[in-house]
């Protein structure tokens, strides 16, 4: 069993990018709230989600997006 495996498709990963990247810069745009340090922790995890190619809640409802 492997740990880590990709289990969502280019175009996705692309788009949790960039939206990772309107996400990230929320504190200085925003301030220091709990609003926006939630949205860096988000930004974050899309970011993970993106640079590694696997969602850990895709893999727990058994989804795959590499075959379409």
């Amino acid at each position: 069993m492997k740990l880590f495996f990709k289990n969502q498709n280019k175009p996705e990963r692309i788009a949790r990018f960039i939206i990772a990247l309107f996400l990230i810069p929320a504190p200085l745009v925003y301030g220091l709230d709990a609003f926006s340090i939630s949205q860096v922790i988000l930004g974050g995890i899309l970011i993970f989600n993106a640079f590694s190619g696997m969602c850990v809640i895709y893999r727990f409802f058994g989804a795959n997006t590499c075959d379409i």
